[in-house]
Order: structure tokens, then C-alpha cells, then sequence
């Protein structure tokens, strides 16, 4: 199974949510690959505490293996990481019992966006097949916005060789009216996913029912975190609240269309970074609830009644 995570917006929290997302599969027992495709800013490295791939890779990523510009094209097969060895995390250096895989593919050191190909998306279905019959998810981090990387990896899972293998979509943006706005524009909206995918040879509704929302850094208004707020101050914050539903919900983005809440959190804020229980639980530095979010949500990745149509 494949899952593409994308936002219109930078900030959203996508790839941090997503590595979690890789994380927290794998301590199910999957085997899971992260592919890096955010093409102008390849730093899922320093997400997962990779030092020498903070800023991508210098022994030939995504980029080498994709790109047939110059110094492109060059790999046959791109660099990989595996997470548990390389991390420079204590807590991540070994291999729990009972995990699976947790296998990074990042861009390269210095990469930029590049143009929509043949050679791009022929080596990027060739990618895909492979990477199929090795792991059982990888999740895909597209670069934010209508990018090359989304129309590569449209115009790729339109192969009929690739037709038969499960793709969603995860939508990300923040609990403001911009991000919602923004997000229903990446998929419904001119030139959006859907849109592109038609074009590129997608069926229109079986695409539409492969994608879901996820909000990021939501703040409940009924939390106990925001005692410190005066009553005017919690009741303009609910009255937005219920602005944002009604908002989301005439746009297409309402609780129908939402796979996940993943709530503000302290840690996300200040460090992107992978939580584990140790920091919830031993350092008390993130919220139980953030790590509860996050594996509820990798659940729902392969449970089939979650993308039922509703």
C-alpha cells in the first residue's frame, strides 16, 4: 500500500505527522519505507535524527534517481537508511521487539524541484513496483502545493502495472481558515488533484474516495491547557471554532472527509521530531494524547472501513 501526504501549504505539520505516522506502523510490525519527495526541501533526515541526512543525501536520493538533469539519473537504485541503526536517538538506535522495517529514502543533499518528465515518471513506476513487493506501507512526502512531485506520481500510479496496488491520499492543513480554504483548493480546485489526475488518466471518483483530511495542531477549546484564558477569550475561541466546522464543512472538508486530529503539542511546536512513549511517559515532555493521535491515525491507514464512503 501506498500513501501520498500532501498539503497546499508549507507549516502544516505534514512531515513530521507522516514520519510519526512511519513510526508508529512500524512498532506495529509493518515494514515500512518512508520516501522522501518533498523535492525543494528533502529534510525528512532531521525528523528521524539522521545526522549525515539532515539536508538529504550525498550518496545519490531521490533526486539522482529520478532527475535525468545534470548529475541526474545516475543511480539505479536510490539511497536507503534504516532508521533503527542510523538514528542518532537513544531511544530510536535499536530495533524494538515485535516492529517491522522502518527504512528512509531521502532526497539529495542540495536538490531542488525539477520538471514533470518521462524519464521521471518511468523511473518513479519502476520505484513503486519495487517497493511494493518489500514493504507493506510506504508512505510518500510530496512537496507542498500543485508540484512536479504530484504530477509525477499521478501520472506513474495511472500505469496499469500500478493500477492494482491501494493508494490514498492525506491532505494536510492547520485549523485556520486560510489552511481550509487552501486544502480544498489543492484537491478540488483548478489545476488540483483531481483535476490533474483526470488528466493523467485517473477515474475521477475512485480518486476522490482515495483521499481524506488530516488537522493539524488543533487546539480544543474545551481543553483543561487553556484554563489560563479569560471566559470572553474561550467563548471568541469556540465561536471560531464552530466558524472553522461550518467553514470546513460547506468546502468539502468537513468531518466526513477527515481521517485524523492530530492535537497541538509543546514538542511539535518547539522540535519537529518523532515521539516515542519514552517521551511521553519517562521525559514528560509530550502529551499522551499527541502519541494516541498518531497511532490511531496509522491504524486507520489500512483499515478499509475508515475509507468507506460516508
Amino acid at each position: 500500500m501506498f500513501v501520498f501526504a500532501t498539503s497546499d501549504k508549507g507549516g502544516t505539520g505534514r512531515s513530521v505527522t507522516t514520519s510519526n505516522l512511519a513510526y508508529r506502523t512500524a512498532l506495529q510490525g509493518a515494514n515500512v519505507c518512508y520516501l522522501d519527495f518533498d523535492f525543494g526541501s528533502p529534510t525528512a533526515g532531521a525528523i528521524f535524527d539522521i545526522p549525515r541526512a539532515t539536508h538529504g543525501t550525498d550518496r545519490g536520493g531521490v533526486h539522482s534517481f529520478l532527475d535525468k538533469g545534470p548529475g541526474g539519473g545516475t543511480v539505479s537504485e536510490p539511497h536507503r537508511i534504516d532508521v533503527w541503526t542510523e538514528s542518532d536517538r537513544a531511544s530510536l538506535r535499536q530495533r524494538p521487539p515485535g516492529s517491522g522495517l522502518l527504512t528512509l529514502i531521502p532526497g539529495d543533499t542540495g536538490g531542488g524541484e525539477f520538471h514533470t518528465t518521462k524519464y521521471a515518471i518511468e523511473r518513479c513506476r519502476q520505484l513503486f513496483l519495487r517497493l511494493h513487493g518489500e514493504f507493506d506501507l510506504c508512505l510518500v512526502d510530496l512537496s507542498a502545493g500543485r508540484s512536479h512531485a504530484t504530477h509525477i506520481v499521478l501520472a506513474a500510479l495511472a500505469d496499469p502495472a500500478l493500477r492494482q496496488i491501494t493508494a490514498r491520499w492525506l491532505v494536510f492543513h492547520r485549523w485556520t481558515q486560510q489552511h481550509v480554504l487552501a486544502a480544498s483548493s489543492l484537491v478540488f480546485g483548478e489545476s488540483g488533484i483531481l483535476e490533474a489526475g483526470v488528466k493523467a488518466g485517473h477515474d475521477y471518483e475512485q480518486l476522490r474516495d482515495s483521499l481524506r483530511f488530516v488537522r493539524t495542531a488543533v487546539v480544543d477549546p474545551d481543553s483543561s491547557e487553556l484554563s489560563g484564558l479569560t471566559a470572553t477569550q474561550l467563548a471568541w475561541l469556540r465561536e471560531c471554532n464552530e466558524s472553522l466546522i461550518s467553514l470546513a464543512r460547506e468546502n468539502r472538508v468537513g468531518r466526513t472527509s477527515i481521517l485524523g486530529v492530530i492535537p497541538h503539542d509543546p514538542v511539535l511546536q518547539w522540535r519537529e521530531q518523532l515521539i516515542s512513549d519514552n517521551d511521553v511517559w519517562a521525559r514528560k515532555v509530550a502529551n499522551e494524547r499527541t502519541v494516541e493521535a498518531f497511532t490511531e491515525l496509522a491504524k486507520k491507514l489500512t483499515d478499509d472501513a475508515a475509507w468507506e464512503v460516508l
